[in-house]
């Protein structure tokens, strides 16, 4: 049998109800929602709609082009991992968020370590959550304030501030746009926190004390003028870093992003006066930063002994 025939037979067989769910799940990672999914069957069961018309319009979404650049920047994190390469001057398209700049920039620099915490797992990416998965030996820990079901992942219900861990327990942390909501009110989380204006200092001294001794910690936050949006704080990048040295770590490697009218560009300085949303739909400008316990120079020199060991 013509195999383009045998396709036709094979898809003419499938109901309207399971092709809308499974094209859906298939361009946009998700299912369609109980209205839109029947509104989509109607049409399609009248003859107003054609399969073909609506996976083209499903592919041409701006919905789908975020989860093909969300994907771009997963296979770049893996290509650069396999690699062992640090790649900086990310660039993400104009208008979009900060994720798409985040999530390749924190797991190109993940190096396969088989002790991962990845701190607010549960209203993670789930690009990002799955190429983590994916990537460790073993099963990350997540800590969160919230509950979410994630198959592979070691779920602890904690506060980040007061984490239930043993001294020097993982190799790895992982805080993608998290430490920032820290202390914060999280009520649009569903979460009910009293404001605590230490709560990020009080969680980078937790994060230093489960990390061993040559771990490392990848974060992002948001940055710019300073800002209290309630549920969030955003800090100059100044501000930013002086919070990691006090808390006891040595920034070994960081890069600003801004979101720019050609799109998200790795910048020397931000414009000033950048405001949270004023540019896009959440943060004009991003901290991507990876840092480790100790002096810088502790760390350079722990680095260096390392690298004449190796044979």
């Amino acid at each position: 049998m013509d195999d383009r025939l045998a396709s036709h037979l094979k898809l003419s067989a499938v109901p309207h109800e399971d092709f809308v769910r499974e094209t859906y799940r298939l361009v946009l990672r998700r299912s369609p929602e109980p209205e839109v999914a029947a509104e989509l069957v109607r049409g399609l069961a009248a003859g107003l709609l054609s399969r073909a018309a609506l996976l083209r319009d499903l592919v041409l979404s701006p919905e789908a082009e975020r989860v093909r650049a969300l994907d771009d920047g997963v296979a770049l994190a893996a290509a650069a991992r396999a690699a062992g390469e640090r790649p900086a001057g990310l660039t993400a398209p104009p208008g979009s968020d900060e994720r798409l700049i985040e999530i390749p920039w924190v797991l190109a620099r993940y190096r396969g370590e088989r002790r991962v915490l990845d701190v607010g797992y549960a209203n993670a990416e789930p690009a990002y959550l799955g190429a983590l998965l994916a990537a460790a030996p073993a099963a990350p820990t997540g800590v969160d304030l919230a509950e979410a079901e994630v198959p592979g992942l070691e779920r602890v219900v904690a506060d980040v501030r007061k984490l239930p861990f043993a001294a020097r327990s993982f190799d790895v942390v992982l805080c993608v746009s998290t430490l920032e909501h820290v202390g914060s009110d999280n009520r649009v989380y569903g979460l009910a926190e009293a404001y605590d204006g230490a709560g990020i200092p009080a969680a980078l001294s937790e994060l230093k004390r489960v990390l061993r001794r040559r771990g490392r910690l990848l974060v992002t936050v948001p940055t710019g003028e300073s800002e209290d949006r309630a549920w969030f704080i955003q800090r100059e990048p100044r501000s930013w870093r002086d919070l990691f040295i006090q808390a006891g770590f040595a920034v070994f490697e960081q890069e600003l992003y801004e979101l720019r009218e050609e799109g998200w560009r790795s910048v020397e300085t931000l414009t000033p006066g950048l405001r949270y949303g004023e540019r896009g739909p959440a943060a004009s400008a991003v901290l991507c930063a990876e840092l480790r316990p100790g002096r810088l120079r502790h760390v350079l020199r722990s680095r260096a002994r390392s690298l004449l060991r190796r044979p």
